[in-house]
């Protein structure tokens, strides 16, 4: 669960214009009830996405994403499921647009509470970032 609160804190460094995209940061605000490993494979994530794109971003997959109206519109994406956080990240950074985060509060969801995301889930996000960077999209 995140908290509605968050939104103009999403909103600021785009109307102040010094991003383009902000991401909010799981890792950089108030956190809770995160599994053990799907915060390792979140940091691992966002290794290679650093790595792979020369960026510093310390939350890649999180859900709360900011655009101006002008970038989505020119980006098609092809995710059906959870890679769609790699998808569009990858383009986003391939095509050199500033990603700002800001801090977000998260209070973390089990599997009955309806968390749906698996471990086979970061094998086709390693995929997509690894393809989104040597191919053309």
């Amino acid at each position: 669960e995140y908290d509605p609160e968050d939104y103009p804190i999403l909103l600021k460094p785009i109307i102040e214009g010094y991003a383009d995209v902000v991401y909010g940061s799981r890792f950089k605000g108030i956190s809770t009830s995160m599994f053990f490993w799907h915060y390792l494979g979140n940091k691992l994530l966002s290794l290679i996405t650093n790595i792979l794109y020369n960026t510093v971003l310390s939350d890649m997959e999180t859900s709360y994403k900011t655009f101006r109206a002008d970038i989505v519109r020119n980006i098609k994406i092809n995710a059906r499921r959870f890679d769609f956080e790699p998808e569009i990240t990858a383009k986003i950074l391939k095509r050199g647009y500033k990603v700002v985060e800001v801090p977000i509060r998260f209070y973390g969801r089990n599997y009955q509470e309806g968390k749906k995301i698996t471990w086979r889930d970061g094998f086709s996000a390693l995929y997509t970032l690894a393809k989104y960077k040597f191919i053309d999209d």
